[in-house]
């Protein structure tokens, strides 16, 4: 539609020019044949000599068109320009086309119409402003510029409507560049074509000098246009290059399909990737309004093979719309963005494949590989998360289920057909399970049901206002379970059924975790299997921890917001001759709002199995640390001992956090000890090692609690460098009567000799005890025969009593018994 209007209107003016009176301007040197031989083969060379720049897909040319108007114009009739430039340009890009530069018959016909209504435009508008002046006339001068310019405006305007319609870019873009390209050359020419207008009518043998002279003025055009070419083409290839990087492959390859088409002006891109088991994945993408086959496109094509490190990764093909930039800078364009390319792409095909194998490796972590089904750790983690989303009192149930003589199966059918009844059993289960309900394989024939929240349905038969029993319900549809279960399968081509006993278990949300209600659904397990019941109820009779330990949990996180719950008891150890105080240990005690004032022993274990250890044992350090910082204002310098759990050890931020707080409350790393077991001191688990040597770096002093009661104390004392050793105050309560106890404390004192750590009696409570102790050797212990634990507030008090009260005068017995 655009070459048949563009040509209709060229027809039209062409016609018109041709009746308008032939005659050239006055003052010419040349016919008004000769002058239309003259323009006609003027503008064919200004053609001929074009340069071209890339605007999208396609090209715009910059010719001297504007120089062949105005000599046209001061030698021929103005209104045989039309047709001069219609067969001028014609026979020019007849001549490019066969040399070379392919073009079809409706591009030839639109360049030759758009470049005849310039002229025709330029004409008019030179015509009446020249109003029949003379060549050498200022008027004159002033027409052939006003024409020059009606031209350029013209050419542009019809050339930005056309590629905007070919959406080869944007209408605002093809206009600010091809004014930067031209507006250059606009000068030029029509200096040049001035210039050599009053060359040719004042002194011809002037012309000799021309062709070098346009020959570097084409050169400057020429390098002009090639570097605005390169710094379009590069700032292009950064963007897109920025843009590639990606953790997705398609992400990537369509970032890169894109960034191809913005860089090289292409009419096509084609991506093709190896696949990670042969063949290739081919990728492509055609400039809009592109319709032809890939193997129809203009342009020439450029492959090249994408690697990384040598190891082929695909090909980058791309089609070029025109070679506007010589063939080997393409080439060397797209063998750089296709090296760019490869680097992305290998890059997201690294990322997905470690993203693959993180996801079956954390996928193994939480199911069961036989069956499908979430396993213990999967049960546990997700479980914990989905009771802390739930409100702390909405009801919850677990569900163990063990199936009854299993093993014979495996006897009986062989280990394939003992898969096989697990993997339908876990089929049921998951069938059977409700939204939001988590089935899991826990242990060989084993699994468990945790139902998140507990539908607590009234039964029509009961009292309206009768509050239904969560319990009650949760066991209805345990023995429901059970029976779905039972029912035949076939396996190994016999028919069998197999039974299974459940433990149910039922609390509220915020009492607890998924690791007690398992626990707690295995006593009820167990109960099922002794009393050869079905389905069995858990029973806190035969719990050892009771529900109040669930509800403690809660509690315990109460009091630890509260500040003034978890309280200390401060007791001095102090040194046996002397009565001088050594070091105090700081003890915990609660008072709880309900209960009264409770032991470390009624609530340290539900502590130790929580998340609230961490956060605890802060707490206590923090407390400790505060009021020996107290006492040493006081001018005390003692340590402040502190327990530490076994879980706190597996911490590995541990050291990190001490290391705060000592600088929190400004007390040296020495004035803290603490208190470990044995158990812990030799634990397997590697962290625990280097949580105590970087303990040990930072000087924290390091004290084995409860010595001679654990089953491997010379381990300890070989693989944990300690400062104090702390006999159990079994030992000292024995140790009167018992020479086995005696002998205990004996060794104790003689290691800590050989060790260099001192040596610390616990629970000492008698006169006696000291004695003892002295004759042991024994130099320092602690106990109500001192000093009883202590509120944070009278500790100092006591440390000045003992410090200023002499000691008692102990005279030791002679061997014969005699004083």
């Amino acid at each position: 539609m655009l070459n048949a209007i563009v040509l209709v209107v060229a027809v039209a003016i062409v016609i018109v020019g041709l009746l308008r009176p032939g005659s050239a301007p006055s003052g010419g040197p040349l016919s008004a044949l000769g002058g239309l031989g003259v323009a006609t083969a003027m503008v064919a060379a200004g053609q001929l000599a074009r340069l071209r720049f890339r605007l999208g897909r396609g090209t715009v040319s910059v010719s001297w068109g504007e120089a062949a108007f105005i000599l046209g114009f001061a030698l021929a009739p103005p209104g045989w320009l039309p047709l001069a430039t219609f067969v001028g340009a014609a026979g020019a890009w007849l001549l490019i086309s066969w040399l070379g530069d392919h073009r079809s018959a409706a591009d030839l016909i639109h360049l030759a119409s758009s470049l005849t209504i310039g002229a025709g435009g330029a004409a008019a508008v030179a015509s009446a402003v020249a109003g029949g002046a003379p060549i050498g006339d200022s008027r004159m001068l002033v027409a052939l510029v006003a024409g020059a310019c009606s031209y350029l405006v013209i050419t542009l305007g019809l050339a930005t409507v056309t590629l905007a319609l070919h959406r080869d870019a944007s209408a605002g873009q093809i206009l600010v560049r091809a004014v930067n390209a031209k507006v250059p050359m606009l000068v030029g020419n029509g200096l040049i074509a001035l210039f050599g207008l009053w060359v040719l009518l004042r002194e011809p043998l002037w012309l000799l000098a021309f062709p070098p002279a346009l020959w570097l003025l084409q050169r400057t055009y020429r390098h002009h246009l090639v570097a605005e070419e390169e710094r379009r083409v590069w700032a292009a290839f950064a963007r897109a290059t920025a843009a590639l990087p990606g953790v997705v492959e398609a992400d990537v390859v369509s970032a890169g399909l894109r960034g191809a088409m913005d860089v090289f002006g292409a009419r096509r891109v084609e991506i093709e990737l190896l696949r990670p088991g042969g063949g290739m994945r081919r990728f492509f993408e055609d400039a809009p309004g592109q319709d032809v086959a890939a193997s129809g496109l203009p342009g020439p094509v450029i492959t090249r093979t994408m690697a990384v490190a040598g190891s082929p990764v695909g090909e980058l093909t791309v089609w070029l719309s025109e070679p506007t930039l010589p063939v080997a800078r393409d080439e060397l364009a797209v063998s750089a963005y296709g090296d760019a390319l490869a680097g992305a792409l290998h890059d997201a095909a690294s990322h997905e494949r470690l993203s693959e194998l993180e996801a079956r490796v954390t996928r193994d972590g939480i199911r069961d590989p036989l069956t499908g089904l979430t396993n213990r750790n999967g049960l546990l983690t997700g479980g914990d998360k989905a009771l802390r989303a739930l409100d702390r009192e909405q009801y919850v149930g677990m569900m163990l289920l063990d199936l009854c003589r299993f093993r014979e199966v495996n006897d009986t059918l062989g280990h394939r057909s003992g898969d096989e009844v697990l993997i339908e059993i876990a089929e049921r289960l998951a069938d059977l399970a409700r939204d939001g309900e988590i089935v899991a394989r826990i242990g060989d024939d084993e699994f468990a049901l945790l139902m998140p929240a507990v539908i607590t349905i009234s039964d029509s038969a009961s009292h309206l206002r009768q509050v239904p029993n969560p319990l009650t319900q949760v066991v209805r549809r345990a023995r429901d379970l059970a029976e779905q279960l039972a029912q035949p399968m076939e396996i190994a081509d016999v028919r069998l059924s197999v039974e299974g006993r459940i433990g149910v278990v039922v609390s509220q949300a915020g009492l607890g975790d998924v690791a007690e209600l398992t626990r707690r659904a295995g006593l009820a397990l167990q109960q099922a299997r002794e009393l050869c019941m079905t389905v069995g109820t858990y029973d806190n009779a035969r719990d050892v921890g009771s529900t109040d330990r669930l509800a403690m949990l809660a509690e315990l996180r109460d009091a630890l917001a509260a500040g003034d719950q978890i309280v200390l008891a401060l007791q001095p150890a102090v040194d046996l001759a002397s009565s001088m105080p050594t070091g105090v240990e700081a003890l915990t005690r609660w008072k709880h709002p309900r209960r009264g004032q409770l032991s470390p022993g009624e609530f340290i274990p539900i502590v130790e199995h929580s998340e609230l250890l961490a956060p605890f044992t802060r707490y206590v350090l923090d407390r400790s640390l505060a009021a020996a910082a107290n006492w040493t204002r006081a001018g005390f310098d003692l340590p402040v001992s502190v327990n530490i759990s076994a879980r706190s050890l597996l911490d590995p931020t541990l050291p990190g956090q001490i290391s705060d707080l000592l600088k929190r409350h400004r007390m040296a790393a020495g004035q803290l000890v603490l208190e470990i077991t044995e158990s812990v001191a030799v634990s397997d688990h590697e962290i625990v090692d280097e949580v105590l040597a970087a303990l040990r770096d930072m000087r924290v002093q390091l004290s084995i609690d409860d010595f001679g009661t654990g089953y491997s104390s010379l381990s300890v004392v070989t693989r944990v460098a300690v400062d104090e050793l702390k006999v159990d105050r079994s030992f000292v309560d024995d140790m009167i009567d018992s020479p086995a106890a005696e002998s205990v404390v004996r060794g104790a004192v003689e290691m800590g000799e050989r060790l260099g750590a001192r040596v610390v009696a616990e629970g000492v409570e008698t006169t006696e005890q000291r004695t003892a102790l002295l004759a042991l050797g024994c130099t320092i212990a602690q106990g109500y025969h001192f000093c009883q634990p202590l509120p944070a507030d009278k500790i100092v008090y006591a440390l000045r009593q003992l410090a200023d009260t002499a000691p008692p005068k102990i005279v030791p017995l002679r061997a014969d018994d005699a004083v």
